[in-house]
Parts: C-alpha cells; sequence; structure tokens
C-alpha cells in the first residue's frame, strides 16, 4: 500500500508502537523468553514470534517516523521481584532494538528518511526502578524516550506522580512521549510536567 504515510493520505509524523501493548494486553495468550514474545492467535490457535529485531523490521517497513522498541509492560500492581526481571529484560531488548536499527542502516546503507527510535522506560511504580530504566535507556542512547507502563491499572495520583517522576529523569533535550494517556486534563497536567507528546 506504499507505507503509512500513503495508505493514510496524510503528509505529517506518525509514531507506531513495537508490539509491546500486546505483549501486555494479551499476557493470557503469550510466552515471553530473552528471545521476544510468542502469540498464539485467540482465531485459531497458530503461533506468531515477536522479537525486538522484527518489531524494528515491521515500523521501519512501515515507514513509520517514530518507532518504539519491544517491551515488557506490567500491570499495577505486580510484586516487585517481578517488574525488576520485567525492566531488565525491556532494557536488554531495548539494546538489542537500537543495535539492530543501526547495523540495518549500515549493512543496506539505508538513509532512515529520518525515522526515530524510542526508548521505553518502564518500572512500574517503583521509582527506584524507574530511575534505573531510565538511567539505563540514556546510557544506551535514543532519538527520544517513552514513558510506558502507566494507566494499566492504578489510581490517577500514581499515575501523574510516576509519570512526573520518569519526566524528570529523561534529557531535556529529547522528545518525552507519555504513552497511554491523552485525554485533555492528562494532557495539561502532563504538559507541566515537561512531556512533550502523548
Amino acid at each position: 500500500a506504499g507505507g503509512l504515510h500513503k495508505f493514510m493520505g496524510w503528509d505529517r509524523p506518525i509514531l507506531t508502537d513495537s508490539g509491546g501493548y500486546q505483549v501486555f494486553s494479551l499476557a493470557k495468550l503469550r510466552k515471553l523468553s530473552e528471545e521476544g514474545a510468542e502469540f498464539s492467535s485467540h482465531i485459531d490457535g497458530s503461533k506468531h514470534f515477536l522479537s525486538p529485531e522484527s518489531a524494528i523490521d515491521i515500523q521501519m517497513t512501515l515507514g513509520s517516523d517514530i518507532m518504539m522498541t519491544l517491551d515488557e509492560c506490567v500491570h499495577y500492581p505486580a510484586a516487585k521481584d517481578y517488574v525488576e526481571q520485567s525492566l531488565e529484560l525491556t532494557t536488554r531488548w531495548a539494546k538489542r532494538s537500537k543495535d539492530y536499527f543501526v547495523q540495518k542502516i549500515n549493512d543496506q546503507r539505508l538513509t532512515t528518511k529520518g525515522q526515530l527510535l524510542f526508548g521505553i522506560v518502564q518500572g512500574g511504580a517503583y521509582l527506584d526502578l524507574r530511575k534505573r530504566s531510565a538511567d539505563d535507556l540514556v546510557n544506551i542512547g535514543f532519538d527520544g524516550y517513552a514513558i510506558g507502563g502507566v494507566s494499566v491499572g492504578e489510581p490517577e495520583e500514581i499515575i501523574h506522580q510516576v509519570s512526573a517522576y520518569t519526566a524528570g529523569l529523561l534529557p531535556d533535550d529529547k522528545p518525552k512521549y507519555l504513552m497511554g494517556l491523552g485525554t485533555p486534563p492528562d494532557i495539561i497536567e502532563a504538559i507541566s510536567n515537561g512531556i512533550d507528546m502523548f
């Protein structure tokens, strides 16, 4: 269909997700491993596999302007040890995504045509884990950073607390994207916390 822009008749930026939300929403139909996420179809039971690398391939092929790394989003509430293991996996997947993105451009002498790659900060409602995730992703280095894993069951005050805290950990010279929120009150709150995208 000529990529997302032609298909939609839209010449402005388009952001795509990696499939990480499906890792969350289809938790009963998926199995996670170091390699990626295997899904069972709710229609016929067939198996489908998504890796950090294939998530980048799909988004590059679609021609999105801003791509996300594959992540695991954990429902609230969750035990801290599980959230910690999850963010470690998310960080390893983020590193693989970035390495693959750079390698694909270099190996094939591709121009990204302005395509950007964002890392997704996780860590649940645990602020120390949020800091660790943000620090790790900033060390890897991305074009921008998404705040993920909010609006997954938490009370509103925790959503805003975690979002504001996480935004303060991220570089001011890179875009900050708050995933999963976008009502007018959420936008006003997020802007006041230094978030750029919703």
